[in-house]
């Protein structure tokens, strides 16, 4: 399996997930290397998407969902800081608590406006950058 050779106008597909706050602020993460992610990740093969966040959001925070919307709000490209196309796939969620488990995927979590993202743009990820663009709660 490892001589697979994908083309490079493959996307991968990364499922994240919306967390709103009662200012409708988003939730993000800070990684290990101190970069802030929207809580998600790659779907794996034969994963629907809600499956995906499920599996994502327990990995990265220990945390349970009790809901994820049926349709993305939010779909868009863009490019990792590996240089590999990807797609995101952004679903509203709720989650029973915020009390999560720190690990190399997630040692903070804070919420944020478009405005404050901005403020520290150096620290985001790329499709965090992205996201914004399209954020309209």
């Amino acid at each position: 399996m490892n001589d697979l050779i994908v083309p490079a106008c493959f996307y991968r597909v990364s499922v994240k997930a919306l967390i709103l706050d009662d200012q409708k602020r988003f939730l993000l993460l800070k990684e290990e290397n101190g970069f802030w992610e929207l809580p998600g990740g790659g779907l794996d093969f034969g994963e629907s998407p809600q499956q995906g966040i499920t599996r994502e959001l327990m990995e990265e925070m220990g945390l349970k969902v009790s809901y994820i919307s049926e349709h993305p709000l939010y779909f868009f490209p863009t490019i990792n800081p590996k240089n590999q196309y990807i797609v995101n796939a952004v679903y509203e969620t709720k989650v029973h608590h915020l009390d999560f488990t720190p690990s190399p995927e997630c040692l903070e979590i804070r919420f944020y406006t478009p405005e404050e993202v901005l403020q520290i743009k150096e620290s985001m990820y790329p499709n965090v950058l992205e996201f914004i663009k399209h954020f309209n709660y």
